[in-house]
């Protein structure tokens, strides 16, 4: 009975910690995960970096270019990409 007692405090802490803690941080990555893979031509976008440009092409599963200014273009890691200020419309 006393080690059930010793037990039931680790086991409160840890749900406390998967639901306060754990479990945003995975909804938050999902998130991320579907917002990057959703990129397309025409976005614009905010890096890591504070870095703001549009899409200007999406090269493969991993990069995208991004047209900082007029001419100027970077490649970019899909997953330094923290926010799409404005999407595009899709084409019809």
């Amino acid at each position: 009975m006393e080690a059930i007692q010793g037990i039931v405090p680790f086991i409160l802490i840890f749900g406390i910690m998967y639901f306060l803690l754990i479990r945003p941080q995975q909804k938050k990555v999902k998130e991320h995960q579907e917002m990057v893979a959703a990129l397309r031509r025409g976005d614009q976008v905010v890096t890591q970096g504070g870095v703001i440009g549009k899409v200007s092409k999406v090269k493969d599963d991993n990069e995208v270019e991004v047209e900082i200014a007029a001419g100027v273009s970077v490649r970019v890691v899909r997953s330094t990409i923290t926010q799409v200020v404005n999407k595009t419309e899709p084409a019809k």
